[in-house]
């Protein structure tokens, strides 16, 4: 994590005080969005395939992607979804799923609506780490929410050149949070996200192991925790839709050499299974975006 975190937290200061976004750079950085939102769908597939292993929680993933397209806070879409193949199973969760419950109550805190303190950044990166089911791509939505939505204080096009740029470094992908901290209220801000996101994974296992495994081994726990991992694939699913209408789609209609870039990039997502295929791949969609985007 310290490798990674340090050099994230140097390509956050330049890109954000030598203005990247505005420098030659900024047709490799639009080449490489597309790509990240190549590598979240692909994501959203792998995590599917594995976490909806029968209709029904396909069905819940398809309805919590449609309620949160309309509008519905994740806060009451993950438990309901939860409770909801509980019942379906006919598995009622013991005493111990409130190690569950607890992290989802934590997210009922209206997102964006604060200025981006270093406190509220602590909060965000709290949230989002305590409601990683499934991977790291399941922070995205999360962080998203607080950092992009209404009163956050980055842009979809900045929060992808945070994911790009984590990508091509020796660390878990998460580490983008560093990134987002930075740009919400510089070194502190960076420092608080960062700890934030990472401290739930630090707590469970040195603090709250023996907790956890008594959840992990209650069998009736474990529908709820499949519905709830369904629900997270519905929303990192509509996370891809929205970053794509915002990357390749303009005002006067689709934009072809994104959109040749983020076909490229699915292709070799689904094709190439090496530990550094994401670097490659967004390397040479920032290449590509250089050539055909500048």
């Amino acid at each position: 994590m310290l490798p990674g975190f340090v050099l994230m937290f140097a390509l956050s200061v330049a890109y954000v005080h030598l203005d990247l976004r505005a420098s030659a750079l900024a047709a490799a950085f639009a080449g490489a969005q597309p790509a990240v939102v190549a590598l979240i769908v692909r994501a959203v597939h792998r995590i599917g395939s594995h976490a909806l292993h029968d209709r029904w929680l396909l069905g819940i993933a398809l309805a919590s992607a449609v309620a949160t397209l309309v509008g519905v806070s994740f806060a009451f879409v993950l438990p309901l979804a939860g409770i909801a193949y509980a019942a379906v199973r006919g598995a009622l969760p013991s005493a111990h799923a409130g190690v569950v419950f607890l992290p989802l109550a934590a997210s009922a805190a209206p997102a964006n609506a604060f200025a981006p303190s270093v406190l509220a950044l602590f909060v965000t990166g709290l949230r989002s780490g305590l409601l990683t089911f499934g991977g790291a791509y399941t922070v995205i939505p999360f962080l998203r929410a607080d950092a992009v939505g209404p009163g956050g204080w980055m842009t979809d096009a900045q929060f992808l050149d945070g994911i790009a740029l984590s990508g091509m470094l020796p660390a878990p992908l998460v580490i983008f949070s560093t990134f987002v901290g930075y740009v919400g209220a510089g070194t502190a801000g960076a420092l608080a996200l960062t700890a934030g996101v990472f401290l739930p994974a630090f707590a469970f296992t040195l603090i709250g192991h023996q907790w956890v495994e008594r959840v992990v081994e209650e069998k009736r726990t474990h529908a709820l925790l499949d519905g709830v991992t369904a629900g997270v694939v519905g929303l990192i699913a509509v996370t891809a839709l929205q970053l794509a209408r915002e990357t390749l789609l303009a005002d006067a209609g689709v934009r072809w050499g994104a959109a040749a870039i983020f076909a490229a990039a699915l292709f070799a997502a689904f094709q190439w299974k090496a530990k550094t295929a994401v670097l490659w791949i967004v390397l040479a969609s920032a290449a590509a975006g250089f050539v055909l985007l500048g």
